[in-house]
This record gives structure tokens, C-alpha cells and sequence, in this order.
């Protein structure tokens, strides 16, 4: 088969056993197209039938054309942290419950995927965030998120005081459960259950969802993406947590200062010829659907 991905990773660990078909599915398809595939080393203790390569997500990386991701958006979000540091481009079968970033079918995945195999595709590249924290002007943790950045205390119900700068002069403050920063990925995500607005994925922002503020008068804001967001807690007691994607927690001090800034790295999704985003929120998200 003439196909632009010679070597193709398959990546996902499964939260149901069953989601291994589809590992077992495309694994041999693709092998008998003549693709090198390269599975995840982290499948070796799920997978009951014969690999020949498996490999780490780095390697994947650095030597696989495209990445197939296998399962939810859970699996699609640790997967994009990893491989936005790569030109691999990546694409994902959804095994999970609501796959907004996994948008294959598992029933349909032989027929979906084969036209992308053969080169026809559509493009999507999403931004990342990148967190710094700083202690006295030293820095001393830093992560990567796809969707969000979370800050809350790391004590449940209860609120903190929180300055937030935007290119450095001072914004607003805020009492309140927490603070959420958002890319436009995100913002069909947690930003959105805190009230936060759907941001089409193309655009160059973020937003800033204030969680459960002690203020009746407070809104998300959307802000320019090349802006950096730095946040402060003169008044804060608490220690705090930062949260990327829900699925990597650094701990912050209150007198330590947190910045958040668009990140140099994006992950290089891709999609089918006939895959609607707007479809994607209505079918998956209720959007816009009327009521009679």
C-alpha cells in the first residue's frame, strides 16, 4: 500500500479489558499493509497475542510517522504531552466514554482509518500550556497540559485568595475555590463545567475560569494565547495544587509564584476528511440541540 506513515505507533493502555481487540485489530491490519508498528511498551503485561516491537512513548516519538492512540481522552491527553516534543503525527480510536478528542469509531475503525493510511486527512494542530512555578526567582517545578492548568487548595472546601497578572499587570483577584486556565482544547472540558466558554480549537487564546468564585459579579475571561498569566497568594494560608490535565499534580507553596504561558510545543492531531467539530458538539456534548 502507498501510504506517507511507514512506521506507526499504537499507544493507549486499556481501562476494560475488551479495548485490546482493537490493539489486536490494528495491529495486525497494519502489519499485513507492510507498516512498521511499534506498540507501546506500557500494553506488553495487557496484550495476549504476538508483537514484534514494542517501544517507549519517546521512541514512538522519534521514530513512528503517526501514533494511534486507543481509548479515551484520558489516554489522548498523556499521549499529546509526550509526543508534542515530536513531528509525529497522532490520531485516536475511541475505547472510552465520551472520546471529544478520540473521535474514531472502534465498530468502524478498519474503514475510517484506511483513507488516512492512504494520506488523506485533515490537519489539526492544538497548542499546549506550559506551568512554571518559581521560588524567590527560582525555578522549581514545571509541566505540561493539553487542556488545562487546575490551582485549588490541596485541602477540599476551601477557598483561596489568588492575584492574577496578564503580561505582567495586574488583572483582578479573586476569592474562590480555585482558578482554571484553559486552552481552547480545554474548553469543552473542565472549564466548561465551571461555566467557561466553547472555544473553537483553531484560535489563539485562553480562558480563565475563576471556580466557585465568593462574588456574584465574576465571568471567565478570554484572553489573547501569547499572553503569560502569572498568579500570586499574598493572603493565601493554604498550600495549593497544580493540576495539568488532572493527571499530574505539582505542589505550590503560597508564597511561591505560579506562571502559565502557550506553550512552544503543539501536538499535531489529525482527523478524517468528514470530521465536524460542530457535529462533535452536538452528538457529544448536547450542544445547540433543541428542546421540542
Amino acid at each position: 500500500m502507498n501510504t506517507p506513515f511507514k512506521c506507526i505507533g499504537l499507544i493507549g493502555l486499556p481501562r476494560k479489558l475488551e479495548a485490546i481487540e482493537t490493539h489486536q485489530v490494528l495491529y495486525d491490519w497494519l502489519v499485513s499493509l507492510g507498516i512498521h508498528v511499534l506498540v507501546e511498551d506500557r500494553l506488553a503485561d495487557h496484550i495476549q497475542f504476538s508483537v514484534s516491537h514494542y517501544a517507549s512513548l519517546e521512541s514512538i516519538g522519534q521514530q513512528a510517522d503517526l501514533a494511534i492512540v486507543v481509548g479515551g481522552d484520558g489516554n489522548m491527553l498523556r499521549s499529546a504531552r509526550y509526543l508534542s516534543h515530536y513531528k509525529i503525527k497522532v490520531i485516536g480510536v475511541n475505547r472510552g466514554n465520551l472520546g471529544f478528542l478520540t473521535d474514531i469509531s472502534h465498530e468502524q475503525v478498519i474503514e475510517q482509518l484506511s483513507p488516512v493510511i492512504a494520506g488523506e486527512y485533515d490537519d489539526d494542530p492544538r497548542f499546549l500550556l506550559e506551568v512554571s512555578i518559581y521560588d524567590n526567582g527560582n525555578l522549581i517545578n514545571s509541566g505540561f497540559a493539553v487542556n488545562e492548568i487546575v490551582v485549588t487548595p490541596n485541602t477540599v472546601a476551601h477557598m483561596i485568595d489568588y492575584d492574577v497578572y496578564i503580561n505582567e499587570r495586574n488583572a483582578f483577584s479573586q476569592r474562590a475555590d480555585g482558578l482554571i486556565i484553559a486552552t481552547p482544547t480545554g474548553s469543552t472540558a473542565y472549564s466548561l463545567s465551571a461555566g467557561g466558554p466553547i472555544l473553537a480549537p483553531h484560535l489563539d487564546a485562553l480562558i480563565i475560569t475563576p471556580m466557585f468564585p465568593h462574588s456574584l459579579a465574576v465571568r471567565p475571561l478570554v484572553i489573547k494565547g501569547n499572553n503569560p498569566i502569572h498568579l500570586k497568594f499574598p493572603t493565601t494560608a493554604l498550600d495549593l495544587n497544580i493540576a495539568c490535565d488532572s493527571q499530574i499534580i505539582l505542589p505550590v507553596k503560597p508564597t511561591q509564584d505560579v506562571i502559565i504561558r502557550r506553550s512552544l510545543y503543539e501536538f499535531n492531531l489529525i482527523h478524517t476528511k468528514d470530521y465536524d467539530y460542530f457535529n462533535n458538539l452536538s452528538t457529544k456534548l448536547g450542544w445547540s440541540q433543541k428542546m421540542f
